[in-house]
């Protein structure tokens, strides 16, 4: 019942356009600092939380902690990249409201990560607020341009669906 308020309800639209805002401009902010900084290094944070994963009560599981040392710190050069412009993207498709909902899912991404990396900061707050947000689905970018491109693309996909249809059958 309440999934359904949030997906229905026009005047939630709007309390979750400004949970969408918010979100979408502590990721942007983010994003754009380490963008315009020049040096975003990824190095430590990774070697840190490797280091975390030892101990009586880790704060890194040692499959996380494993990931981080055979996948992400050999390839820290694109996580260098893939950071701060990640997180700059979902921002940036969060205040448009634009592919709202893949925007929450690669920010949602990117913060369990980060709280499995031995992090807590806002990441928990930004999960919370971006399940509501998940869950809300299209009523969330209801106030983006979701409003007008995800009928763009259903009536795009329907027609080039129907097309093939046509031409199978002929």
């Amino acid at each position: 019942m309440f999934i359904q308020f949030l997906k229905e309800n026009r005047y939630v639209s709007l309390i979750l356009t400004v949970l969408r805002l918010y979100l979408g401009w502590q990721w942007l902010n983010a994003g754009w600092g380490k963008i315009s900084s020049g040096n975003f290094d990824a190095s430590g944070f990774l070697g840190g939380a490797v280091k975390n994963m030892s101990g009586e009560h880790p704060a890194v599981q040692p499959w996380w902690g494993n990931f981080l040392k055979e996948v992400a710190i050999p390839y820290v050069d694109l996580f260098n990249v893939m950071v701060p412009w990640g997180e700059f993207l979902v921002g940036l498709g969060l205040i448009l409201g634009i592919f709202t909902s893949l925007s929450l899912l690669m920010g949602l991404t990117m913060n369990f990560a980060y709280m499995l990396s031995g992090t807590t900061s806002t990441n928990p707050q930004m999960v919370l607020l971006g399940l509501i947000i998940l869950a809300a689905g299209m009523n969330a970018g209801k106030l983006g341009l979701d409003r007008w491109l995800t009928p763009y693309l259903g009536r795009l996909i329907y027609k080039k669906a129907g097309n093939e249809q046509i031409s199978q059958s002929a």
